[in-house]
């Protein structure tokens, strides 16, 4: 058995793949994140550290952010976006606004590599604000996912890495 662990998994991308800035899924948008977001991420993540931690998992965030730190942030999401290395998404509710994130990391980014991970071709995860999850749309945003990832985007099996599932 090989020991991947400090490994990550390139996402395999075909030759001249032009990675969509912007997906549309019933009433939820997601555009890629980029600094113009500043202002709602941080007001965003900074209302959801709780709920982000209890369902998206991971160690970020550590405590609330500030403009400063979240810029540098935004910056290397748009950096890693246009490079084609990871995908960060600012996302919308018609009539709501901001509601949260989504991310579409190589495997090995959020979470140790090992070989029953590295069978999958993306790592999905997302957050959603406390006014958002309240209205179902952490749920609908797994929705969106899945429908993202293998058609707007060419993966075949994605690892949803969440702590918090939603059921089918």
């Amino acid at each position: 058995m090989t020991d991947l662990n400090g490994y990550t998994k390139k996402l395999a991308l075909p030759e001249g793949f032009d990675a969509p800035r912007l997906l549309r899924y019933d009433d939820v948008t997601a555009h890629a994140l980029t600094r113009d977001d500043l202002v709602a991420d941080v007001r965003g993540v900074n209302a959801s550290l709780d709920l982000i931690r209890e369902t998206r998992g991971g160690d970020w965030p550590t405590g609330p952010v500030t403009e400063d730190e979240n810029y540098v942030d935004l910056v290397w999401h748009e950096c890693e976006f246009r490079d084609g290395k990871s995908f960060a998404f600012c996302v919308e509710a018609e009539g709501r606004g901001y509601i949260g994130c989504a991310y579409l990391y190589p495997m090995g980014v959020r979470q140790p590599l090992t070989e029953d991970l590295a069978a999958h071709d993306v790592d999905v995860s997302w957050w959603v604000t406390p006014d958002a999850y309240e209205a179902g749309y952490y749920t609908k945003l797994h929705q969106a996912l899945q429908h993202w990832t293998t058609r707007d985007y060419p993966f075949t099996h994605p690892h949803y890495s969440n702590l918090r599932i939603p059921s089918a």
